[in-house]
């Protein structure tokens, strides 16, 4: 027997998300939903021992990347063409799963999993230091000082993913909001088992090239709000 994602109601963690569901989904949406997720959707194995990611894809995979939160998807897609490796996207927001799920359609990608729940619930299941790059790309900012608690970034989700990552596996972090930008940088710069890998100003403020566009960056840049690019590598 195999393990479905598990709802909020079981979920044992602060929540760190919004809303699960807007209105409802355009015909294409609903039709990429129903015909991809299915066959492209991760189902854990029954109990609780460590799973090695790589056995999620039909075919062998040599490096496995996971981003957490994709929302509509634009940038995991696109490291999926540009990139002969497996990659895991985590989102629990169906409207953007439903989004990818058109795009995974239309480029006949074969080697994207998706996880439509909180990413946590997943990497609780990972075989320690089975991951080679990580990703986490505008995350909710949770402004309020109160619920600063509900930021993913929290110095145990920094555990969590040292535990998953490869010795010089690349942990990417961006972000348009300034406050959240510090406090991702201080918590992950202080933590023992990252090292920041910028050497100047335009390691942060430029985007990298191998850094897909996405059109909420480009929504940001226009109500001028430029994102700030983290790079740490795991020691």
């Amino acid at each position: 027997m195999s393990q479905k994602p598990t709802s909020d109601a079981k979920n044992p963690y602060i929540r760190s998300y919004g809303r699960r569901w807007t209105k409802g989904l355009r015909p294409t949406r609903a039709s990429a939903l129903e015909e991809i997720l299915p066959r492209t959707e991760i189902i854990l194995p029954e109990g609780d021992a460590p799973v090695d990611p790589r056995r999620f894809f039909e075919h062998p995979v040599k490096e496995v990347w996971l981003e957490i939160g994709f929302g509509n998807g634009e940038h995991l897609l696109q490291q999926a063409v540009n990139n002969d490796i497996g990659l895991i996207g985590c989102e629990p927001f169906m409207n953007g799963v439903a989004a990818i799920c058109v795009g995974m359609r239309e480029k006949k990608t074969q080697n994207i999993r998706l996880w439509p729940e909180d990413a946590r619930l997943l990497m609780d299941r990972l075989a320690p230091q089975s991951l080679d790059r990580l990703f986490l790309l505008h995350p909710d900012p949770w402004p309020k000082t109160r619920h600063h608690k509900r930021r993913f970034i929290q110095t145990e989700t920094l555990d969590e993913i040292a535990r998953l990552l490869k010795p010089g596996a690349e942990f990417r972090m961006a972000t348009d909001h300034p406050a959240l930008a510090g406090w991702m940088l201080e918590k992950t710069f202080h933590h023992p088992a990252f090292k920041w890998a910028a050497t100047c100003a335009a390691d942060w403020s430029v985007q990298p090239a191998d850094w897909p566009d996405t059109r909420y960056k480009q929504k940001g840049l226009k109500q001028g709000r430029p994102p700030v690019y983290l790079i740490f590598k795991h020691v």
